[in-house]
C-alpha cells in the first residue's frame, strides 16, 4: 500500500508518482501568487507605471525603427498577451510596421521556425504584421563589434539587428537562473543576441566555477556583473518582464529601464521561489518543470543543479524530465561523450585549460556539480539506449522504486518532492 500520489509536470503533462508507507514526503512549492487580473490588465499596468523610463508612446517618439527581443522555444513566455499590444503602440506612435523586428534570442540554441514559431509567437496577427526572425550567434556578419567589458574583457558583439534599432525592448520571464542568478532582463540580450564569442567566454570555467555564479544570487556573480556592463556599453535599453505561475499564467510584469525594471520583477519574485526549507535531504525528487523545458537533456541539467542546496551530500537525487527531443545538439552531445569517456575530474581539467568554451559544453560542466553532490539517477522516456549511454548518470525505469531504494540505503523516510524543478529553488536555511 502507498501514500497519496504526488504530481510532477512531465511533458505536455503531467506525471503521478506514489511513495512507499516507509516515506515520508515533503512537497516544496511556490506559495500562491496573489490573485490578479487578466493577464492584460497586468500588462497594461506595467506599461502604465514605466520603471525608471517613460511610457512606450513617449519613447518612440522621433524613432524611426525597433527592434523587439523575445526569447526562444525553451522558456514559456506569454507573448501572446503583449506582443500586439506592444507593436500596436509603436504603430500609432508612427513607427511603420515594415521597420518593426522581432528579434528571436536564441543564443546559441536552434532557431525557432514553422509550427515552432508559430506556437512561440501565438498571435497570427504579429506573424503577419511585423519582421520576425532568429538570431544566429555564429554568423559574423550579422554582429557589431562593441570592444571588450572594463572589468573583465569579455569580447562583447551583438546582433545589429538590435544594436542599429532606434528603440530596443527585450522581453521575457523573471526566474530563477542556475548561473546567472535570474533570468530575463540583461541576459536576453546577452547572450540571447551575442555572437558566439560572447557567449563562449560567458560559458568558460572562469565564469562557471566561481561560487556566486548560481542561482537566485546576483550580489558578485560574475555572469550578471558583465551583462551589466555589456548594458552599459549598449545605450538605452527597455525591458518588458514577465513573472508567471505553474500553469504559466502571467502574474505579475513590469516595463521599463532594463536594468532597473528586472531588478523590481527580480524583488518581487524571489518571495515565489526562493523557498526557506530548513533542512536537507538523502532523497530528492525533481522536474525539469514539464514542456518546454524538459524536450532535452541539454536543459534537464536545470533541474539537477537547482535542488543541490538541499541534498545532503552523497545523497540520491532522482530526476524526472521526458526528453521527448533526445540529448540536444551535436555540440552537446560531443560534450557528454567526452565526459563518459574521461570521467568528471579530467573533464574539469579540460575546460579549465581553456579561455573560451566550446560550444554547449557548459551545460556538462553544470551537471559536474550535480555529480560531485550525489548520485543522480534520470527517469525519462524520451531518450535511446545511445543517448541514455551519453547522459553519465543512471538510468531508472520506475522512480517509484528507485525512491524505495534511496529510502533504504540511506536508512532515511524522508523525501523531498519539487514538482515544478528548476522554477522552484529550495534552501536548505530555515524562513527568518
Amino acid at each position: 500500500m502507498a501514500n497519496t500520489a504526488h504530481t510532477l509536470l512531465f511533458g505536455r503533462g503531467t506525471i503521478d508518482i506514489s511513495l512507499p508507507d516507509s516515506a515520508q514526503a515533503h512537497v516544496i512549492q511556490k506559495p500562491d501568487f496573489p490573485p490578479v487580473a487578466e493577464a492584460s490588465e497586468v500588462f497594461a499596468a506595467a506599461m502604465a507605471s514605466p520603471v525608471d523610463s517613460a511610457t512606450l508612446d513617449v519613447l518612440c517618439e522621433g524613432c524611426k525603427t525597433a527592434c523587439i527581443l523575445i526569447c526562444d522555444i525553451t522558456r514559456p513566455v506569454p507573448n501572446h498577451v503583449f506582443l500586439r499590444p506592444m507593436i500596436e503602440a509603436m504603430m500609432s506612435s508612427g513607427i511603420v510596421a515594415a521597420n518593426i523586428t522581432v528579434l528571436i534570442a536564441t543564443g546559441l540554441h536552434r532557431p525557432n521556425e514553422g509550427a515552432e514559431l508559430a506556437e512561440l509567437v501565438s498571435d497570427d496577427w504579429v506573424l503577419q504584421t511585423v519582421n520576425i526572425v532568429n538570431h544566429f550567434a555564429m554568423n559574423e556578419d550579422d554582429h557589431i563589434d562593441l570592444g571588450v567589458t572594463p572589468t573583465r574583457a569579455t569580447p562583447v558583439k551583438l546582433d545589429r539587428r538590435f544594436v542599429e534599432a532606434d528603440l530596443r525592448i527585450a522581453t521575457g520571464l523573471v526566474e530563477p537562473h542556475f548561473m546567472a542568478g535570474y533570468s530575463g532582463g540583461r541576459k536576453v540580450i546577452a547572450p540571447g543576441v551575442a555572437h558566439h564569442e560572447t557567449i563562449r567566454t560567458f560559458h568558460s570555467a572562469r565564469f562557471m566555477e566561481d561560487p556566486a555564479a548560481t542561482q537566485c544570487n546576483l550580489a558578485h556573480n560574475p555572469l550578471h556583473e558583465e551583462q551589466l556592463e555589456i548594458v552599459k556599453m549598449l545605450g538605452d535599453v527597455y525591458a518588458f518582464n514577465a513573472v508567471i505561475d505553474e500553469d504559466r499564467n502571467l502574474v505579475h510584469a513590469t516595463f521599463g529601464e532594463v536594468i532597473a525594471s528586472h531588478l523590481s520583477a527580480v524583488e518581487f519574485v524571489r518571495a515565489f521561489t526562493e523557498i526557506p526549507v530548513g533542512r536537507k535531504f538523502n532523497t530528492v525528487v525533481t522536474s525539469s518543470a514539464g514542456y518546454p523545458l524538459d524536450q532535452t537533456y541539454y536543459q534537464t541539467v536545470k533541474g539537477m543543479v537547482t535542488p543541490l542546496d538541499i541534498l545532503e551530500p552523497g545523497g540520491t537525487l532522482i530526476m524526472v524530465s521526458e526528453c521527448a527531443e533526445g540529448i540536444g545538439s551535436s555540440h552537446y552531445r560531443d560534450a557528454q561523450a567526452k565526459l563518459v569517456s574521461l570521467g568528471p575530474d579530467a573533464f574539469l581539467e579540460t575546460l579549465l585549460a581553456k579561455q573560451l568554451a566550446d560550444v554547449d559544453e557548459w551545460q556538462t560542466e553544470m551537471q559536474l556539480k550535480s555529480m560531485r553532490g550525489g548520485t543522480v539517477y534520470l527517469y525519462s522516456t524520451g531518450l535511446s539506449d545511445a543517448d541514455h549511454a551519453l547522459t553519465g548518470v543512471q538510468r531508472i525505469e520506475s522512480i517509484e522504486q528507485a525512491i524505495v531504494d534511496s529510502v533504504q540505503a540511506h536508512g532515511d523516510p524522508h523525501v523531498a518532492i519539487i514538482p515544478e524543478g528548476p522554477y522552484v529553488v529550495p534552501m536548505s536555511k530555515s524562513a527568518s
